[in-house]
């Protein structure tokens, strides 16, 4: 389980940590001009979820259909700082 730090870079991009040392990767050289949204990266010791189509230099492991961002809900966000966050396969 991880715990939601702050949000940032997009609005409802969770910043989760802190990830099992075997999972901590740096953020890619380059980024990708467009990672889909629904994206679970890793980058840095820290996890997220990607909240719409957008730039980004984190490494990819999965995908969720599970929207972190809808502005016509309130709130908007998913995943708010102190929630704790865990990620299941399906």
């Amino acid at each position: 389980m991880y715990r939601a730090f702050f949000l940032g870079f997009l609005p409802g991009f969770a910043y989760c940590g802190v990830l099992d040392p075997r999972i901590v990767a740096p953020r890619l050289m380059s980024p990708r001009e467009r990672v889909p949204a629904g994206s679970v990266a890793v980058a840095d010791g820290q996890t997220s979820i990607y909240p719409f189509d957008s730039p980004g230099g984190w490494r990819l492991i999965g995908r969720t259909d599970v929207r972190v961002f809808d502005s016509a809900k309130e709130p908007p966000v998913l995943i708010r700082p102190g929630d704790r966050v865990r990620f299941v396969a399906r």
